[in-house]
């Protein structure tokens, strides 16, 4: 099994300045260890809403050779949401696809989901994606919404991320179906 390195950066004047605790990367790290099967290496960032110094972060993670990084925070209208400007200021293809699917899960929830910018780019052979910045939000965005059963209802924006990055040339990406099942044409599976 592939090791995979991912970026994840929580994005907060508050948090960055420790007047209180970040809550982002411990929940986009705890999930993603439940949901991947691939050995890890985390690349954390926390800092704060700067658009020059996302920009830069997001460039130095891609740089460090991580095939997924993870934003949390700053993607709302306030003056100082400067994520999606970012991000978008990096890319060399936008994604539209998943912010369109993140805030049609976040839609079920609160009608302000639509006050949500979040936007998915590629850069070089990186995937990063602006995930929203409560935990139970991003655990929602990412694992798609279920029944009490356990049956899916709504999928998840993850399910498409490891296809994403076999197709960009990234490593290949084992989920955890109990939490996420990626969904890959027959032809891009791989059997051991």
């Amino acid at each position: 099994m592939e090791s995979v390195r991912i970026g994840i950066v929580s994005i907060s004047d508050r948090a960055s300045s420790g007047l209180y605790e970040d809550k982002g990367l411990p929940a986009l790290q705890e999930w993603l260890q439940r949901a991947l099967r691939n050995p890890i290496t985390f690349e954390s960032r926390l800092i704060p809403d700067d658009q020059a110094g996302i920009s830069a972060a997001l460039i130095e993670l891609v740089d460090a050779g991580c095939s997924l990084v993870l934003t949390t925070g700053g993607t709302g209208p306030a003056l100082r949401d400067v994520t999606p400007e970012a991000t978008l200021a990096v890319a060399h293809k936008e994604m539209p696809g998943f912010g369109e699917q993140m805030r049609q899960i976040s839609l079920r929830f609160v009608p302000t989901a639509i006050l949500s910018r979040q936007v998915a780019v590629i850069r070089n052979q990186s995937l990063i994606i602006n995930l929203p910045g409560q935990p139970k939000s991003i655990a929602e965005t990412l694992e798609g919404l279920k029944n009490a059963d356990g049956t899916q209802t709504v999928q998840g924006i993850f399910a498409a991320v490891p296809y994403c990055i076999d197709l960009i040339g990234g490593p290949y990406l084992e989920t955890d179906d109990a939490v996420c099942k990626a969904f890959r044409p027959k032809t891009a599976i791989r059997t051991r």
